[in-house]
């Protein structure tokens, strides 16, 4: 069946992984890439069969990831981070680079190779990082904005390294090639904005008119890989053009939809690329060279972490977020297999510091979710009293939250609810995840919390512990759930009201705790009923013992025999 059947056995690891990963407590990338390891070419058993064609699949899911953190990229919310970003970023990797050359010199290798091996280290994993804050529920903390920031920079570096560092021997035969790619960036920038206000607003438009939701995917799904296909074929990274045309679809009044309807889908081929990262590892060639990976390993966390550490310090940043950052950024990243592929291709390295290379890049990004995780504990020793970085809360009265109402959710139910609660002066504030919405709301003057609701130290920031009322907005099911569930084991008092799609997931959110269930499509179609049989002129108290009893029914099974 050929990749069919690898993208079969890749799909069931994963899913054996991640029910691992799940059960013991860890993130589900460390499951994934476990599973990688298992499925992989040095492992015996099942294993897949054309890595080389799982691993371009994969490159689909960074483009992707890099899609939809274009979608919700927005340059104010990097405007507080613009200097450690544009001008930090820089002097991290030239003194990475350094740090990394004095490393190869140490272990015995040449001033060439050495610079490789300080250009390789120099960039840090856009995906697991992103990953690892998602699941953690950081993603509107300062320390994530700073490290995204200086992701992105990192990101547009990789093309000038790519071509600068084969020429390592002929210096001036690289600055010609250089300030071409410079040209075609800046061209490619300038196009994409001219595209990006004038064609794609319409294109979605004629797209949306048609009410096509399989059509819409597939317009949104085929501008982000179709631009960046277009970098590829213009000599630039297929990933930094898939985040362009996510800024600039970001920008449209479809970007939410977009968002949300991308997210399965680059789950999906997210899952491939750590999946592929795993088949990469040789567990011989690791116990073979257990030594000089473990010194390498050691050397890259501690030498890179304290240079990021320093350097945020240095750029003004105090409290946790020197350490969140240092602890975060110190592994090496996604594109370094890119950049190693071409040192091994224009032999400027050999096959063993690739080996060496590709190994102890595995391993930190194995490593990330352990030591980032470690930021709070190693906090409070200095802080006892620290338990979580502060979220980034907006709007929300000087002397805190008591007795209000928490809005999980600020799409269209959860705004309509909070303007009814606005319009009559009650306490309340909104928690959500989408930068898009964030900023509409900020501008509004609505309290709000930027976080993932699911996670207790975004709870936490809404004042769970004092609230006398929650209400759950959002569609999915699977959220909708973890929320109720960790809401209930923060505030036991709490009333919760919460959205179900269907009568098994109402009975499912009533049995963890939630006070009352809605079915929005249900409440919606009871209307529509009365307006009809209004039309018919059917008497108002019939209507209403009509749809009293409907609704008796439909919720009766929920509330069993109570007799209110």
């Amino acid at each position: 069946m050929g990749i069919t059947a690898d993208i079969a056995i890749i799909i069931v690891a994963a899913l054996m992984g991640g029910l691992i990963a799940q059960q013991l407590k860890q993130p589900l990338i460390l499951g994934y890439i476990l599973a990688g390891v298992v499925v992989g070419p040095y492992t015996g058993g099942i294993t897949v069969a054309d890595i080389h064609n799982i691993e371009l699949l994969a490159e689909i899911g960074v483009a992707l990831l890099l899609f939809a953190l274009g979608l919700e990229f927005s340059f104010k919310e990097l405007k507080p981070v613009r200097k450690v970003a544009l001008i930090g970023t820089p002097i991290q990797m030239i003194l990475t680079i350094a740090y990394g050359f004095a490393i190869g010199r140490w272990l015995g290798f040449g001033e060439i190779a050495s610079l490789w091996i300080g250009a390789l280290i120099s960039l840090s994993s856009t995906m697991v990082i992103l990953k690892s804050m998602m699941n953690r529920g950081l993603m509107g903390t300062l320390s994530s904005r700073v490290m995204i920031g200086m992701l992105i920079v990192q990101d547009l570096a990789v093309i000038p390294l790519i071509i600068m560092l084969p020429q390592l021997s002929n210096p001036q035969a690289g600055l010609p090639a250089l300030g071409w790619a410079a040209l075609k960036a800046a061209g490619f920038l300038i196009l994409m904005i001219i595209v990006g206000t004038r064609v794609i607003p319409r294109l979605m438009s004629y797209v949306t008119s048609w009410n096509s939701r399989e059509l819409f995917l597939l317009t949104v799904t085929a501008t982000g890989l179709g631009v960046g296909y277009a970098t590829y074929v213009v000599g630039l990274s297929f990933a930094f053009g898939a985040f362009v045309a996510g800024m600039v679809l970001g920008e449209s009044d479809y970007s939410h939809q977009a968002l949300s309807d991308i997210i399965p889908l680059r789950d999906v081929f997210g899952l491939l690329f750590f999946v592929s990262i795993g088949m990469l590892l040789d567990p011989a060639f690791l116990f073979a060279n257990l030594k000089t990976v473990s010194l390498m390993v050691l050397s890259i966390i501690i030498g890179k972490g304290l240079i990021f550490a320093v350097l945020v310090m240095f750029f003004g940043y105090g409290n946790v977020i020197p350490l969140a950052v240092g602890l975060g950024l110190f592994q090496v990243g996604e594109f370094a297999f890119v950049l190693a592929r071409v040192g091994v291709h224009t032999q400027s390295i050999s096959n063993e510091l690739f080996s060496l290379m590709l190994t102890a890049t595995v391993i930190t990004m194995i490593l990330t979710p352990f030591i980032s995780g470690l930021t709070a504990p190693l906090y409070a020793i200095r802080r006892r009293r620290f338990k979580h970085e502060p979220l980034q809360t907006m709007n929300v009265p000087q002397t805190g939250l008591h007795h209000h109402v928490v809005i999980a959710g600020a799409g269209r139910v959860g705004a309509y609810v909070a303007d009814v609660l606005k319009n009559l002066k009650v306490t309340f504030v909104v928690i959500e995840l989408d930068s898009r919405q964030v900023n509409r709301l900020k501008e509004t003057g609505v309290p709000l919390v930027y976080g993932d609701a699911s996670q207790p130290i975004v709870l936490n920031a809404a004042g769970i512990g004092h609230a006398k009322l929650l209400i759950i907005t959002t569609p999915s099911a699977i959220v909708t759930k973890t929320i109720v569930e960790k809401s209930r084991h923060l505030n036991p008092q709490l009333k919760i009201v919460a959205r179900a799609e269907n009568i098994e997931q109402m009975q499912i959110l009533r049995k963890l705790g939630a006070n009352e269930v809605i079915q929005p499509e249900f409440e919606a179609g009871l209307e529509v009923t009365r307006q009809t049989l209004l039309s018919l002129n059917i008497a108002p108290a019939d209507i209403k013992r009509f749809t009293d009893q409907v609704r008796q029914e439909s919720y009766a099974p929920l509330y069993g025999n109570n007799p209110e």
